[in-house]
């Protein structure tokens, strides 16, 4: 039990907040595409929102402090950072958007919490993060718990193929290798959490952009609705992953504790959905189960060595 405080508790809160915010975000999204929304502009909107709430933060930071907008950084940093904005942010959104339309929030939401396995995996081969048996143990009972939920004929009340999968599980993939970049930019830099954030979106929207002017721009004409319903899931997002910057940023931060603290994000949905989208979407007797066992498997992860008895 003693190792379940070995990191700071500010860690726990900062890793569970965008769990609790990014549990809602999909519920407020599946609304949006429900009345005519499409993944391409909740991608676009929610990366526009973000940046401009981060930037506006930098500035009036800065005119407060007297201080320069960013401190010196390194080619290599501001490189690290806007590759997580890319691969973690611009293209685990557009999978994360295509993901929900198919599959419905809570399914989604389950099968994106996969990226513990990826993000703990990286963490340990690129950043040599350790990894305890508990810390293993739990990041095995949390998939096992995903896979009940993604089998448990939740979702979309207009069903899906197995699939459609291929979007979730790519955005976990793409969120997994975003997060490892993110804690060695953070750990090796004398950037803060907001200035890493700004550089990432900054990024992120320079690519959707490009992206949505290219192929899609006929996706923008959408019910005007629709755009509410984005900026809202902008600002959920935009205060979800803040948090889980300044977790990083963090002594204790490591990839292996906070991304699976985050992965609790399919319970908020879980429940969210059974309370806001009884029109659209299922919570079986399934989607409970495997709830239950990604609990275990964050107890397991925050407990430490200790709850193993080695």
């Amino acid at each position: 039990m003693a190792d379940f405080l070995a990191a700071a508790p500010e860690v726990y809160v900062l890793a569970l907040l965008p769990a609790l915010l990014w549990g809602f975000e999909p519920v407020v999204s599946k609304r949006a595409l429900s009345i005519g929304g499409t993944p391409v502009q909740a991608s676009l909107v929610v990366v526009l929102v973000d940046a401009s709430l981060y930037w506006a933060g930098l500035v009036g930071l800065s005119l407060f402090r007297g201080d320069p907008l960013f401190p010196p950084l390194s080619l290599e940093t501001v490189v690290v950072f806007l590759a997580a904005g890319v691969v973690g942010t611009a293209l685990g959104r557009l999978a994360v958007f295509a993901g929900i339309q198919r599959v419905g929030a809570s399914v989604n939401s389950a099968v994106i919490s996969a990226r513990p396995l990826f993000a703990t995996l990286l963490a340990l081969a690129v950043l040599g993060e350790p990894l305890s048996a508990s810390t293993a143990a739990g990041v095995v009972v949390i998939v096992a718990g995903l896979a009940v939920l993604s089998t448990a004929r939740g979702g979309d009340l207009r069903g899906w193929r197995p699939r459609d999968l291929v979007f979730p599980l790519a955005a976990a993939g793409a969120f997994a290798v975003g997060n490892v970049l993110r804690r060695f930019g953070l750990t090796t830099s004398p950037a803060s959490a907001l200035e890493a954030v700004a550089i990432n979106e900054t990024a992120a929207l320079v690519v959707v952009v490009a992206y949505v002017l290219t192929r899609h721009p006929d996706h923008l004409r959408a019910p005007r609705e629709t755009y509410g319903y984005f900026v809202l899931s902008g600002v959920i997002t935009a205060g979800g992953l803040l948090s889980l910057f300044a977790a990083f940023a963090l002594p204790d931060g490591r990839v292996a504790l906070v991304d699976p603290l985050v992965a609790t994000a399919p319970l908020f949905t879980a429940v969210f959905a059974a309370v806001f989208l009884r029109d659209l979407e299922r919570v079986t007797r399934g989607v409970v189960a495997g709830g239950v066992l990604v609990v275990v498997g964050v107890a397991l992860v925050t407990l430490g060595p200790g709850a193993l008895g080695v």
